[in-house]
């Protein structure tokens, strides 16, 4: 008797991971980049939990896509719909809107960190920008006395 429970053995695209990501990168949209992928969503999901990388790559793939997201929003509102664009395809600007501010927590902190930097090296660089800027003004204030030390003199 065999087990009714037994995996099914599915063949996958060996590239399914690098279309699912591109696509995703695109669209923002899991299903439509399952389908790129030519495979199911579940799938991709449980890849992501399993994968540590992969969800890394997912993460970042979607912060492109909100990017894309947000750039083409902001140029449609301040330009205009393109005189090229088709007449049937009509863009929800408010659906837009709610997509990203929905997003924005995670979009913010995935961004955050791919910026971040040690803190030690931040603080190292601005207290070397204001050793700078005071020598700068020690400079700036010598100069000063001697013009006014000059003009004393007379």
């Amino acid at each position: 008797m065999t087990d009714a429970r037994q995996k099914k053995r599915v063949r996958r695209p060996l590239n399914w991971r690098e279309r699912f990501l591109e696509t995703l990168a695109e669209s923002s949209n899991v299903a439509a980049a399952a389908r790129a992928g030519k495979i199911d969503v579940s799938t991709a999901y449980k890849t992501r939990r399993s994968e540590p990388a992969f969800a890394a790559a997912w993460q970042e793939a979607l912060c492109l896509g909100y990017e894309a997201l947000e750039l083409d929003l902001l140029c449609r509102l301040r330009e205009g719909e393109p005189a090229y664009a088709k007449s049937d395809r009509k863009y929800d600007n408010a659906q837009s809107i709610r997509l990203l501010l929905s997003h924005r927590e995670a979009f913010g902190r995935t961004k955050a960190q791919q910026t971040c930097e040690d803190e030690k090296d931040v603080i190292d660089r601005i207290n070397s920008k204001l050793d700078l800027m005071r020598e700068r003004m020690r400079q700036a204030d010598k100069a000063k006395q001697a013009r006014n030390g000059g003009d004393d003199a007379k």
